[in-house]
């Protein structure tokens, strides 16, 4: 009999001598491993029923004949049979054996009956079928000696023979263990899929980084390299999978798993990572896979030591990358730095677990491995993170572009509108001949025209923006009504249509609410009615349709004669740029924004805008919106009267007119002097300052944007001065961007440019004579 040399082992520990383990020194209650001398007979499978030769050798078990031992090996196809005696207390509990997969195919008796297999296994390549799975076994109850005969064949891999441990132990213990295995490995496997499938997700709705997807790809892939290797769970889970195709799938998992995850660092760090360091290692890894697909397995089975190599250079150069990226303040790179450290040990413990040098460890590369995937999880989140910031920031500060642009431009274009459309009506009005007031009002038709899309461009824009805050003060919805009917009836008498208004007189208290926006949304409907109307009348109705103590609700109408609108168009004039037929545009003119800025600034109010249309009959836009109720009582309201402009009604009043453009200033200097009044002109608001007289001037017309210096800091300056004058403010700014620092510098009011005569006409009344 011949005896290869041992390495040597604990005393403690029972270890087989001679084929003869004696446990009956042993309680069993945690397992044991069969390790030891084992007899082994090659090209020979014994049964129990045959007699057992002398020609056996003394192997150390477990005992891979592929090994070289004392300078011996066997080759990998072939077949033996491995022999142990073990002696077992008298009086012992329930017992089981645990039974590893071996290399490639077995039969285990024990005192002569057949207890297991895995395959079939023979002594040629026809009728021999390898299969992996681990098992357990259980040990005939009563008995005091076991005489295992283990027949092991191999015609399929480049090893052959036992590689695992054999133990034996309690029931329970035995059970535990191999539960305990299969829930982390299922546990392990549902993590990696899951969160595979989640950046996958992430990747294909719309978030196209490739560090994801390869990230996924790799998840899914090495989510296999714990469920199908090692513990076999998935064999137990799935029973009879094809061996050929299993173990195709584990090395390829292997190969292309560390692939996946050597691209996934180029596409994480590419500045840090060499990409002639990353083609190589990619080129081998799926060269590697390819053959697991094509070659036979043991062809195949053979590149695990070469790649071996691999994984141990990407073992160092991953956390060196990981370094770099830290070092150079990449975003989410402590993570990876933390889980290089994870990697590192869980790579280490299986490949010395692979080397047979400690036990696999199973929880501590479990904790390992959660860890890493966590980490690694953290990067990609505070990666998406990242990106939606930039992008976000990249986004707000292209609006903020396109915000400035659009008010730079608005003013531009209003400075010289104000000049043009000024100009026109005091032509109009100058009794030109019927050729010239045609011509006049085409000019103003296209100036207005003009006006109206730069207005409701700049609305909807600040809509979209979300910049749009509604104020809750105290507002007189009769006087707002009454002042846009009293505003527009000069637009309703060039028509020759009549503009009504009714007020419900349920309507008793002011109301809390936004008066600009309601005011917009109001003038905004009676605009379009009136522009939509050719002949018969336009009519605003104030309803109460409902009120507590505490809240009214009204149903504020803008009833027209006009063109009507077709039932299949009604639903899609709402939409910007949309009106009821191309040719609306070409004959009235608009962008088709105004009825979406009205319906985005009542639904952002949790109100609604509707219609009741019929073509060529007319139609009838509504919104019902509720409010709370003021303490202070309506006073009533009628259309306010103006005088005559031919009465001169200014005449002896002086104002001072600040502005620093010419052309407005002569479009203000002659409609003031037409109306009577006598004009003093400064030029910025030092000047301003200089010239005001307190004594003499009645009202102050100033412009917010001039050199020396603003209408702003003029204005503050004369109330500090304790100049009670009105001041009215002439700007080509939107009202809501400057209302605050005109409230701030203390000035009356305001007049948009370019400004209508009438509203000029009506604003300058009220503050001279507090109409």
């Amino acid at each position: 009999m011949t005896t290869y040399s041992f390495a040597t082992r604990n005393a403690t520990i029972p270890v087989a001598k001679g084929g003869v383990i004696d446990l009956r020194g042993q309680t069993l209650n945690d397992k044991v491993a069969l390790n030891g001398q084992w007899l082994f007979y090659w090209k020979q499978l014994i049964g129990p029923e045959d007699t057992v030769p002398a020609n056996g050798v003394l192997v150390n078990f477990p005992y891979r004949w592929t090994d070289k031992i004392a300078g011996k090996s066997y080759p990998s196809f072939g077949y033996a049979t491995y022999k142990l005696t073990v002696f077992l207390p008298k009086k012992s509990t329930s017992l089981r054996i645990s039974m590893p997969e071996v290399y490639s195919a077995y039969k285990l008796f024990i005192n002569g009956a057949e207890v297991a297999s895995n395959g079939n296994v023979s002594k040629s390549a026809k009728g021999f079928v390898p299969y992996f799975e681990q098992k357990i076994i259980e040990v005939p109850h009563g008995s005091d000696t076991l005489q295992l005969l283990l027949q092991v064949a191999n015609f399929a891999h480049s090893k052959g023979g036992v590689k695992k441990v054999i133990a034996i132990g309690d029931k329970g213990n035995i059970i535990l263990k191999r539960k305990q295995s299969e829930a982390i490995d299922l546990l392990l496997t549902g993590c990696l899929m899951m969160g595979g499938l989640f950046f996958l997700g992430l990747y294909l709705m719309g978030n196209r980084d490739k560090a994801i997807l390869l990230f996924a790809f790799f998840s899914i892939v090495y989510s296999y390299r714990i469920i199908g290797i090692d513990n076999y769970v998935l064999h137990t889970v799935v029973p009879n999978l094809n061996w050929y195709r299993a173990i195709r799938i584990e090395y390829f998992s292997l190969f292309c798993g560390i692939g996946l995850f050597a691209l996934y660092t180029r596409y994480l760090y590419p500045a840090e990572v060499s990409p002639y360091v990353i083609h190589a290692i990619s080129a081998l890894c799926f060269s590697f896979s390819l053959l697991s697909i094509f070659l036979q397995p043991v062809y195949f089975t053979q590149l695990i030591n070469p790649f071996l190599a691999v994984m141990l250079f990407c073992l160092v150069y991953v956390p060196y990358v990981y370094m770099l990226a830290y070092m150079r303040k990449r975003p989410g790179a402590i993570y990876t730095l933390m889980s290089s450290f994870a990697l590192m040990p869980v790579f280490a413990i299986s490949l010395l677990h692979y080397w047979s040098i400690i036990p696999a460890y199973q929880l501590i590369g479990f904790i390992f491995y959660i860890t890493f995937f966590f980490l690694q999880s953290l990067i990609l989140s505070h990666r998406v993170s990242f990106e939606q910031k930039k992008a976000r920031a990249e986004a707000e500060q292209g609006l903020k572009a396109k915000s400035e642009f659009l008010s730079t431009m608005s003013h531009e274009i209003r400075t010289p509108l104000n000049a043009v459309i000024g100009m026109s009506h005091m032509l109009l009005k100058n009794e030109p001949r019927k050729d010239q007031k045609e011509q006049l009002d085409v000019m103003l038709f296209s100036a207005n025209n003009l006006l109206s899309i730069v207005n409701d461009i700049l609305d909807y824009n600040k809509i979209e923006a979300g910049k749009v805050a509604f104020e809750h003060i105290e507002m007189d919805i009769c006087s707002i009504a009454a002042n846009i009917v009293s505003g527009l009836q000069t637009s309703a008498h060039d028509k020759g249509i009549e503009l009504t208004l009714d007020v419900d007189r349920a309507l008793k208290h002011k109301l809390m609410g936004d008066p600009t926006r309601t005011s917009q949304v109001i003038t905004n409907l009676v605009h379009n009615a009136i522009k939509f109307t050719n002949q018969g009348s336009v009519q605003v109705r104030v309803m109460v349709a409902a009120q507590t103590e505490s809240t009214v609700t009204l149903n504020i109408q803008v009833r027209d004669t006009g063109i009507g609108i077709s039932k299949d168009k009604q639903k899609v004039i709402f939409d910007r740029f949309t009106q009821a037929d191309s040719s609306t545009s070409r004959g009235f003119g608009g962008t088709g924004l105004g009825l979406s800025i009205c319906k985005r600034i009542l639904e952002l109010q949790n109100a609604s805008l509707n219609l009741i249309s019929d073509e060529g009959r007319g139609s009838t836009f509504y919104f019902i919106q509720t409010f709370d109720k003021s303490t202070k009582m309506l006073k009533q309201h009628n259309i306010e009267q103006l005088p005559k402009e031919n009465e001169k009604p200014l005449t002896d009043i002086h104002i001072l007119l600040v502005e620093d453009n010419l052309m407005n200033v002569l479009v203000a200097q002659r409609y003031l002097e037409r109306w009577g009044a006598a004009i003093d002109v400064a030029l910025n608001g030092q000047e301003a300052l200089e010239k005001l007289d307190v004594n003499k001037h009645k009202l102050v017309l100033m412009d917010l944007h001039m050199p020396v210096m603003d209408g702003y800091e003029s204005s503050s300056r004369m109330r500090k001065n304790g100049v009670t004058t009105p001041i009215i403010a002439l700007t080509a700014n939107l009202p809501d961007e400057i209302a605050q620092r005109v409230k701030e510098a203390g000035i009356n009011d305001m007049v948009i440019k370019p400004f209508l005569p009438d509203e000029l006409y009506r604003k300058v009344l009220h503050h001279i004579f507090r109409v």
